[in-house]
Parts: C-alpha cells; sequence; structure tokens
C-alpha cells in the first residue's frame, strides 16, 4: 500500500488565504466545478462567491438579526440560521435550517420552500446537516429536541437522530445520537459516517438496503477515538480514505486514517478552548465557556470542504469568522455526489 499522504503533513499557517468578505456564520461551503463556492450566511440565504473573488448575497428575504444582536448567545440560537447545504440534482441548494428547524430547498435565484418541518407529526427538531447520495435520497441530521441548542451541547444527551426522505417520505432510520452534526457517506456509499459532537466521536454504520427498496443503517460502531480530544462537527473525506474532522471550539483539524489513527493538520487552539473541552469531560461546561473558546483562523471551525479544478484546496468553514481560509492539500477531496449529474 501506497504511503498515507497526510504522514507528517501539517498545515503551513503562513501558506494560508481567505477568501469573501463580511461573511456572517459561514457554516457550510459547497465548491463547484468552476471555482464558484456557496458559503451558509446567517441573514437568511447563501453567499455566493464566484471564481474571481466578487460576491452576491442570495435569499429569499433578507435577514438582519444576526448582526445587530447584542447578547452573543441570541445570535446563535434564533432566527434563521442556514446551516448545512448540499446541491440538489438540478442544481438547486438544499439548506439545513438550524434556526428555523426545517430542510429547505432554495433555487439560486433564491425562492425559498419548505421541504421538511414536521416529522411523524411533530416538530422536527433542530435540522443541523443535509447530504444527498447517487440515488436522490437526501439524509439529514437532526442535532437535538432541546432549545436553546447550547443546553443540550454542554450536555450529553442523546437525542439525536438520522432521518432519510425519497418517494416514501421522510423517516427516521437511527437515533439515540449526542448532538447529531455533519454525515458523510465512502466511496462506495456502504457506510455513513455520524459525527456525534458531544460524543464526542464520529460513529458509522452500514447502509442496508431492503429487497423492495428501502434504506437503513446497521452495525453500529464508533470509528476512530471514543474521545477525538475536542467536539467533532464537520467531516469530510479524502481519495485516499482519511475522513478529515474539525473539532469546534477548540478550533484544530485533524485526520482519521483508515486505520484509526488521529492525525493533527491544523491546532489554533486557545487555552480557553482547552479549558471548554476539560470542563466538558467533567460535565461542567456551559454557553459562556463556548463563547469565550475561539481561534482567530476559522472561529469556532465547523467545516472543511474540498475545491479547485484538482479537488486539492481544502476550504474551513466557521461560525464566527467573516471570511474563509484555505490551503492546499497534499491529497485531493473524495469527489462527492453533490453536483448536479447528467439526466
Amino acid at each position: 500500500m501506497s504511503p498515507n499522504p497526510l504522514s507528517g503533513f501539517s498545515v503551513d499557517r503562513s501558506a494560508i488565504g481567505y477568501v469573501g468578505r463580511d461573511l456572517q456564520r459561514p457554516e457550510c461551503i459547497l465548491a463547484e466545478p468552476n471555482g464558484d463556492l456557496w458559503s451558509a450566511d446567517a441573514r437568511g440565504g447563501l453567499m455566493h462567491i464566484h471564481a474571481d473573488g466578487s460576491q452576491v448575497f442570495v435569499g429569499q428575504s433578507a435577514s438582519g438579526a444576526f448582526g445587530v444582536t447584542a447578547d452573543a448567545e441570541s445570535r446563535f440560537t434564533k432566527g434563521t440560521l442556514p446551516n448545512g447545504l448540499a446541491f440538489a440534482r438540478n442544481g438547486d441548494i438544499l439548506i439545513s435550517n438550524f434556526g428555523t428547524d426545517r430542510l429547505e430547498l432554495m433555487s439560486r435565484s433564491g425562492h425559498t420552500r419548505v421541504l421538511h418541518d414536521r416529522l411523524g407529526g411533530q416538530p422536527i427538531g433542530k435540522v443541523n446537516f443535509v447530504l444527498r447520495d447517487s440515488r436522490d435520497r437526501i439524509w439529514i441530521t437532526v442535532s437535538t429536541q432541546v432549545n436553546p441548542w447550547t443546553a443540550a451541547a454542554a450536555s450529553r444527551i442523546r437525542d439525536g437522530f438520522v432521518a432519510v426522505a425519497d418517494q416514501r417520505g421522510i423517516r427516521i432510520v437511527a437515533d439515540g445520537f449526542s448532538f447529531t452534526n455533519e454525515i458523510r457517506l465512502d466511496a462506495n456509499e456502504e457506510w455513513l459516517y455520524i459525527v456525534e459532537t458531544t460524543g464526542p466521536h464520529i460513529t458509522r454504520m452500514r447502509v442496508r438496503e431492503s429487497a423492495n427498496g428501502d434504506v437503513g443503517l446497521c452495525d453500529r460502531e464508533i470509528y476512530g477515538p471514543a474521545h477525538l480530544g475536542g467536539m467533532p462537527d464537520g467531516i469530510a473525506f479524502d481519495a485516499f480514505g482519511n475522513l478529515w474532522c474539525t473539532l469546534v471550539m477548540i478550533d484544530q483539524l485533524i485526520a482519521l486514517t483508515a486505520q484509526g489513527e488521529r492525525l493533527m493538520l491544523l491546532d489554533d487552539s486557545t487555552p480557553a478552548g482547552h479549558d471548554l473541552v476539560r470542563a466538558f469531560d467533567a460535565g461542567k461546561a456551559n454557553s459562556e465557556m463556548m463563547f469565550a473558546a475561539a481561534g482567530t483562523i476559522a472561529p469556532w471551525m465547523a467545516s472543511v470542504t474540498f475545491g479547485g479544478p484538482d479537488l486539492r484546496t481544502a476550504y474551513l468553514g466557521s461560525l464566527r469568522g467573516t471570511r474563509i481560509p484555505f490551503f492546499q492539500s497534499p491529497v485531493a477531496g473524495l469527489p462527492m455526489v453533490h453536483w448536479p449529474r447528467a439526466a
């Protein structure tokens, strides 16, 4: 087997560039083949950043609540908060809105409609992330039923779940997770990898299809260390099979090899971040500690996305940043099923 391209690699901080300006909560980023980026934006839509650096906000109706709210916690718990993103088959954009608790579909002109906001007759909860697979099934994570979500994030309550939506409707396929966050499928779509932010670890489950075409999950297991050294948020595979992972609030970027080894790629942590992790482990974390912790490169580092013509440009999303850091990776990202396919 060829050597792992991430062995001995660390991000050169002096080589980090930035794209975008005056962004609001650029939590998740989609990269198009032409070099354009789409970033979640707390004004109630997406920021479309063109390859030439120009940008335009696209939304159904703009909200200024995030920018003017004096209370830091309410900025992240109230109003519209577009979070996880995925391209629909036709090029529209699926938005999991962490503020309005619903899965939305937005056209590139900003027209938006709600796809799902209830499940089993009840409010769906804190919709966090959305993923489309090669069969056009939509996978959705709900972090918690607790409101505000910061109370759930400060504990290890296990009320998160994964749902799937297809022509049969929407249904829960796995539950009992500790603040379900991003999910990714491996290259063959055999396993679904599930971030449990307050686990704090990554779980994976085997994708199982029944004879009638229904899909489910089974064979649940922890992938990699049972404690990642911080709270995981966003994940992405590279072409070698490493699973890249952001640790939010402590602001570290790590990777898990196929053998389960944890590699440190970028450490932008602060003493307050390490204090938060220790408090969390002791069951004493609170929202004040969370908001005291933040690095400088991508404050509250939340996601990692591979883009560029060779998929070797890594972009970092964040919850408190105003621009998007990027750097060159020694290995390409795994091509994702996130761009419209030919009919």
